[in-house]
């Protein structure tokens, strides 16, 4: 009887395990090829191109405005704090009424909106009822030719489908 270990299925089993165990012990670049889907893609190990720090060109300018705080150099940094922090908490509170008058400029502006929108449905309402109301009148008033029309348009639409 043959040994089962010697069958084709058990050396191919036995070889791509060997092939496995070879290829985890690469780098970056395989573990890039592994994580690419669909396989199509084209591979590459991650490496990003945008430099660390930054990218907002207003916020650096700003930083670089600031005086260091670590520096020694400066005569009285705390009293400039200080200062800089009683400016700041009045302009917070003239910014903050500021905000409460947008909020309540822009609720009346809702309201407003609101308004003209359910006032312009009411009127398309009118509009449309005047127009169905005029038209019953005028088939009152010539009911031949509004049959006419109206066999004039199905002759179109039947000739056209």
């Amino acid at each position: 009887m043959p040994n089962p270990n010697d069958s084709p299925a058990v050396q191919s089993l036995r070889k791509e395990q060997a092939e496995q165990r070879k290829q985890s012990g690469k780098g970056e670049l395989d573990k890039a090829i592994e994580d690419t889907f669909p396989a199509s893609d084209p591979v590459s190990a991650t490496h990003t191109s945008i430099p660390v720090g930054r990218s907002d060109v207003e916020a650096a300018e700003r930083v670089k405005r600031e005086p260091d705080p670590t520096a020694i150099d400066q005569e009285y940094p705390l009293v400039d704090q200080a200062l800089q922090t009683s400016h700041a908490s009045d302009r917070f509170d003239a910014d903050r009424e500021e905000l409460r008058a947008l909020q309540k400029e822009a609720g009346r502006v809702a309201e407003s909106a609101s308004e003209l929108a359910s006032g312009t449905a009411r009127l398309a309402r009118a509009e449309a009822r005047s127009f169905v109301k005029d038209m019953e009148d005028r088939i009152r008033r010539q009911p031949l030719t509004a049959a006419a029309i109206v066999a004039a348009i199905a002759f179109v639409y039947g000739a056209t489908r």
